[in-house]
């Protein structure tokens, strides 16, 4: 239980976290090139990714066996490729907008998927 606490608090941590600096996109904020505002995501999509391992090997359900992680796996690279576009990478403020949202929608989905242990949750 204590991997899925932490795991669930980094979930809101990062999502958090990413929203507020899309903001600060939106808005062109000067805090978004500070040290940290670069740094600290990187150490709480470490400490993410590590419960998630922990969590799945204690549950016995791992992606590419499980349709549900799977889908979790796979739109998880989908949600980092939209927020590095949203965030880094996107040429327009259009672009980097539209970006930021898509990413929103796309980790809600992977919520869902992962309160229903359903990849289809949405059919």
């Amino acid at each position: 239980m204590i991997a899925k606490d932490i795991h669930v608090s980094f979930v809101v941590i990062t999502f958090v976290l990413f929203f507020v600096r899309g903001i600060w996109m939106i808005v062109d904020a000067d805090i978004l090139q500070r040290k940290w505002t670069r740094r600290l995501p990187p150490v709480i999509d470490t400490i993410l990714l590590a419960s998630a391992i922990v969590l799945s090997v204690t549950i016995h359900q791992y992606p590419f066996v499980h349709a549900w992680l799977t889908t979790k796996v796979v739109l998880l690279f989908l949600y980092i490729g939209l927020g590095m576009l949203a965030l880094t990478y996107g040429k327009t403020k259009t672009i980097r907008i539209s970006a930021w949202i898509a990413a929103q929608l796309c980790f809600f989905y992977i919520a869902a998927v992962a309160i229903t242990k359903n990849p289809l949750v949405l059919s």
